[in-house]
């Protein structure tokens, strides 16, 4: 390689606007239907091209924007950025050095997607950063691998996602739909919450058709949004039944869990109204909040 080449890409967040989960497989898996958009919040992921006999280094920080943060202490080798070069590389039978820098706003363990979303990032940009040409059929193919919300994250906006989350259905992103993330001081370790979710109702059936009849509505109140999860994430972190309650008084609305938690959410009217009640739950609450908005995933942007 004659020059080296950094590029930029985005890893936005994603909200379940709808999470139905069924009764764990022979592998103790979990089938889904989930109504899933990517959302305004992203991290940012770096990455340099080296010379072909370098080694890859990777470094992750939280970006200085990040509201909520925690150690990064798990290991280089088990980040799901890191293992989606590797699958690549792995992939295409030859090794890719680059130089990472991966720039985190959102939450670890939050319910967003951010680790997932990070792997998407990273295979779209070295797609781009080293002219693979893969197809996006074979990107979601890679992604399937790494983890259940990544195959979505490939292209992000709106879709409808069931399976075991290798099964996409676009779906119409949402327009001028504003929403409050809340962000808890509380851990919702995603594989308690399916055990907690088998515990108490052992035999659940997914509900598909509800999940498509609320994707094609024109506007979504405040209240239509579900999650199977959100009673067994209560459960494992119980202080999320009262920051739930508290949410939903101070704002007049019906709050919510994205994912497995531990982050709240809330639909809004607009993005005025968001930066009102934003305000007055970081008051009230004294939790970070943000707005944000539905969003289709930015393009990779060249830095040099």
């Amino acid at each position: 390689m004659n020059q080296r080449r950094t590029i930029c890409a985005f890893a936005p967040a994603k909200l379940n606007l709808a999470l139905s989960v069924g009764a764990p497989n022979a592998q103790r898996m979990h089938p889904i239907a989930s109504w899933m958009v990517t959302v305004s919040l992203h991290d940012e992921l770096f990455l340099e091209a080296l010379e072909p006999n370098s080694f890859s280094l990777y470094a992750i920080i939280w970006h200085k924007d990040a509201r909520r943060k925690s150690e990064i202490d798990w290991s280089i080798t088990k980040d799901l950025a890191v293992r989606a070069h590797l699958a690549v590389e792995e992939h295409v039978g030859r090794k890719l050095p680059i130089k990472m820098r991966l720039e985190k706003r959102i939450p670890v363990g939050g319910g967003l997607g951010g680790g997932s979303s990070n792997a998407a990032a990273m295979l779209r940009a070295l797609n781009e950063l080293f002219d693979l040409k893969l197809s996006r059929e074979t990107l979601r193919d890679i992604a399937a691998r790494l983890g259940s919300d990544v195959p979505f994250l490939i292209d992000g906006g709106s879709a409808i996602v069931t399976g075991l989350g290798e099964q996409l259905e676009p779906a119409p992103l949402p327009e001028n739909l504003h929403a409050l993330l809340v962000f808890p001081d509380a851990a919702c370790p995603t594989g308690a919450v399916y055990q907690t979710l088998d515990q108490l109702r052992p035999h659940g059936a997914l509900e598909t058709d509800r999940v498509r009849a609320l994707s094609v509505m024109p506007n979504i109140a405040h209240d239509a949004p579900f999650n199977d999860l959100a009673h067994p994430a209560c459960e494992v972190a119980p202080k999320l039944r009262g920051e739930l309650e508290e949410l939903a008084e101070l704002t007049d609305r019906v709050a919510h869990v994205s994912g497995s938690g531990s982050t709240l959410f809330v639909l809004v009217a607009s993005a005025l109204e968001a930066e009102i009640l934003a305000n007055a739950i970081e008051k009230r609450m004294d939790l970070p909040v943000i707005a944000v908005e539905c969003v289709h995933t930015p393009a990779i942007q060249p830095l040099k």
